[in-house]
């Protein structure tokens, strides 16, 4: 709540701001003058610097110790917090590299770093198996129980992400964000993305 305090100081007013999903309606109907935007982990906007949550909290905290740094200890100071991937202001609140992961079994967590550092790789069960010390039916079996969703779902989806972002680039073509993510071939990719804006208007 101490972001309505800034509001009734005046120090939104035209300011691009941002808050938690669920308040982030109040917030632009308390105070007209503020540029709320939704969706979004956090925003700098002059020496206003807003953030979605707690979590993206630690998104901002991070992003501003960058600022003042360097990547690399950053990197170091993201893994003491255990936070398993760094995000940007550009991704939306809800986000696959958090997404899944509020659990505590270590294994599984070995997987799914695994997986978003080696996402361009082929996918082989056999390989997540030895990684995580477990037979490949023992660990299809616990991914899936404390996820929700099977390995290939989870894959598919950073996959999805990182070509999101990919394609943000007008610069890179089809073929190569496909490559890039891992994808068999480029029209696998379309495929893929027209199913999942499909699922998503549903």
């Amino acid at each position: 709540m101490q972001l309505f305090f800034l509001g009734e100081a005046g120090l939104l007013d035209n300011k691009e701001c941002t808050t938690h999903w669920r308040r982030t309606d109040l917030l632009q109907k308390r105070y007209p003058m503020a540029k709320v935007v939704t969706d979004v982990l956090f925003l700098k906007s002059d020496n206003i610097y807003t953030s979605g949550g707690i979590s993206s909290g630690i998104d901002l905290a991070l992003s501003i110790l960058e600022d003042w740094t360097s990547p690399f200890l950053v990197n170091k100071v993201a893994r003491g917090l255990v936070v398993y991937q760094r995000r940007s202001s550009s991704h939306n609140q809800q986000s696959i590299y958090l997404d899944y992961r509020n659990h505590i079994n270590p294994k599984i967590h070995l997987v799914q770093d695994y997986l978003t550092e080696h996402i361009s790789n082929e996918f082989s069960i056999e390989k997540l198996s030895e990684l995580a010390l477990m037979s490949s039916r023992n660990l299809t079996r616990v991914f899936k129980n404390i996820t929700g969703i099977t390995i290939l779902e989870y894959l598919t989806k950073l996959r999805l992400e990182k070509a999101k972002i990919l394609k943000n680039n007008p610069d890179n073509t089809i073929e190569y964000i496909a490559s890039e993510c891992g994808f068999k071939s480029p029209r696998q990719l379309q495929r893929i993305l027209k199913s999942a804006a499909e699922t998503k208007k549903q």
